[in-house]
């Protein structure tokens, strides 16, 4: 544990309260960022933030969900644990978002709530909310501190459960009044020993038959794929994957959670899998007759119709999480294990005997990526959303950029053509898929990376949601990046729309109710005038801003924006015909992609 210096503390008295020992607890377990937005039930911890700001960092975001996912960007982005505080009541259900963001993509978080004091609990009082029974479904675990002398214990325990086995969200759901108790400084026990007797997440090593069962598998196969996802991400497994695939050469697919554990410049690189995922690598998973699925969980938006999934070969399925397996596609190889720890276990024991010969099937997926390569029209003047993507991979390929995004098609555009060739350079939403979440969670990187090129691809339905968090990048100097997709609709439910729904709209035109577009009846072309101004919007929080419409201008603007040493926010107008392709349909089978 780190060790302060204990500048909260009243020398004469020598006393301290329970706000001032869970800041120290922070401190001492490596916190140096907080976002945290103060109320009248969270006061005290402030004011003990303050006391010890040269230990801890506080950023105050303009909203609460957008310190959730700022506290996410850290986490995913370092590994380490994201730490957010809200006040009672609204401030408190305002992270409620963010935490079953964190649940659902398995990132170590501790939220941290105000509450009112113990003896009102239960009478509905001023900023009242039961935040342990709100959260109880979308926590890893949760807390409420009842007393001054369990402080300490209780935030070492929530570090460890939310950093360990699985990780996840933990509430700490804090009283006002035990956060202004006092008890004597010498009587602290800041290394307290945890008591929980009900949590093992100690996970068993993988044994010697199950990689001698798996070597086995693989000496058998000749259309082997590996399959991998965000378990290999937060167990680190990167090296040893990527160590792994090129001695077997084996082609690597990825989940959206997944991207950036193997380099998708690789020609061994299938790129991403699934519902928009590249028609080669969904191909290649259907005809595999071994599929190696490592820290994945087999979700709807990659399996498509369950039954119809990768059924033409054996399953080897390595989670760290037992209940993960067979839960969604029955496995043959079942191993409950470390991914990490599997792949070293793997890479030792692998033989030249065990790696089979697999020339025709690289010829043949090699065949597919050919015929269905990743691809977009010219479209003249316009900017494509595709084109933009591309064209910012080009010119920050080479800077270690870390990649944040909203949720909808500029979400799956940005998984489809930026290369990601290291983890935790993606950012994405994807268990929950929340609108809103590029922008804060790209404060969050550019707090923990000051020194890093950070970009947020955001559309402009999903950056309207966290919209203020605007003001927190001028404030406190974080040089954001935002490339702004402006098709003027929500274009992932417009795309549904015109699938599925003979292209009637209902509700996707973000511009004014009246205007002929809103029922579908425009002529298709974008306003002269976009609503809303969002350069007026960006200059009006001291954000450094242009709007853009011609391909022409386009590189050229994109420089600017890269080279700017604040956040700049760069306006691209682009066309909402557009569709992400390829599609597989929901519930349906790669037999019935849609490619063009």
């Amino acid at each position: 544990m780190k060790v302060t210096t204990l500048a909260t503390v009243e020398k004469a008295t020598q006393t301290i309260n329970g706000a001032q020992i869970l800041i120290e607890m922070l401190v001492r377990l490596g916190t140096d960022t907080i976002y945290a937005y103060p109320g009248g039930c969270s006061m005290p911890l402030h004011q003990a933030l303050r006391e010890q700001r040269e230990n801890i960092r506080t950023i105050l975001p303009r909203h609460e969900q957008g310190g959730c996912f700022a506290a996410q960007g850290i986490a995913r982005s370092t590994g380490k644990t994201g730490v957010v505080m809200a006040t009672s009541g609204p401030g408190a259900t305002n992270l409620v978002t963010g935490i079953a963001d964190a649940k659902l993509d398995s990132i170590p978080l501790i939220a941290i709530t105000g509450q009112v004091p113990q003896a009102v609990i239960g009478t509905d009082a001023f900023q009242e909310t039961p935040m342990v029974e709100v959260c109880r479904a979308i926590t890893k675990h949760h807390y409420m501190i009842t007393s001054i002398r369990d402080v300490a214990r209780i935030v070492k325990e929530s570090f460890h459960i939310a950093s360990t086995g699985r990780p996840g969200p933990v509430l700490i759901d804090f009283p006002k009044d035990v956060q202004l108790e006092t008890m004597p400084l010498s009587e602290v026990n800041f290394d307290p020993p945890m008591n929980l007797p009900g949590y093992r997440p100690e996970v068993p090593s993988v044994a010697p038959e199950q990689i001698r069962q798996v070597l086995a598998a693989i000496r058998r196969s000749r259309r082997p794929v590996l399959y991998v996802g965000g378990g290999c991400i937060q167990s680190e497994a990167a090296e040893e994957l990527t160590k792994f695939a090129l001695r077997t050469g084996i082609p690597v697919t990825m989940t959206v959670m997944g991207l950036g554990v193997f380099p998708g410049t690789h020609p061994q690189s299938l790129h991403m899998l699934g519902m928009h995922g590249t028609v080669y690598a969904n191909y290649a998973v259907d005809q595999a007759d071994l599929l190696l699925a490592f820290g994945v969980r087999f979700d709807d938006r990659v399996t498509g119709k369950v039954a119809e999934f990768a059924k033409h070969g054996k399953i080897v399925h390595v989670d760290i999480d037992p209940s993960e397996i067979n839960k969604n596609k029955e496995s043959h190889i079942p191993i409950h294990a470390d991914v990490r720890e599997t792949l070293i276990a793997l890479n030792a024991a692998l033989d030249d005997a065990d790696i089979p010969d697999l020339t025709e099937w690289h010829h043949m997926i090699d065949g597919w990526k050919e015929k269905f390569p990743l691809a977009y029209a010219t479209a003249g003047d316009a900017i494509l959303q595709q084109y933009a993507i591309d064209e910012l991979w080009r010119q920050t390929q080479s800077m270690d950029c870390y990649v944040t995004v909203g949720v909808g098609q500029h979400q799956m555009w940005a998984a489809q053509f930026y290369k990601f060739n290291k983890p935790r350079r993606w950012l994405s939403s994807s268990g929950l898929g929340t609108m809103g979440f590029g922008l804060p969670a790209a404060m969050g990187v550019q707090s923990a990376h000051p020194d890093s090129l950070v970009v947020d691809i955001d559309g402009d339905g999903s950056f309207q949601m966290n919209i203020q968090e605007l003001a927190t990048l001028y404030c406190e100097k974080l040089p954001v990046k935002i490339l702004l997709l402006n098709n003027q609709h929500l274009g992932m439910v417009v795309q549904w729309e015109d699938r599925f729904n003979s292209g009637r709209r209902a509700h996707t035109y973000l511009g004014p109710s009246d205007h002929p577009e809103a029922l579908g009846e425009g002529d298709g072309s974008m306003p002269t005038d976009t609503f809303p101004n969002f350069v007026g919007i960006a200059e009006s929080y001291g954000v450094k801003a242009r709007q853009v419409r011609s391909k022409a201008e386009y590189p050229k603007a994109l420089a600017e924006m890269i080279s700017h040493k604040g956040p700049y926010l760069l306006d691209v107008i682009c066309p909402y015909q557009e569709h992400v392709l390829p599609m597989i349909p929901s519930g349906k089978s790669v037999r019935e992609i849609i490619v063009e």
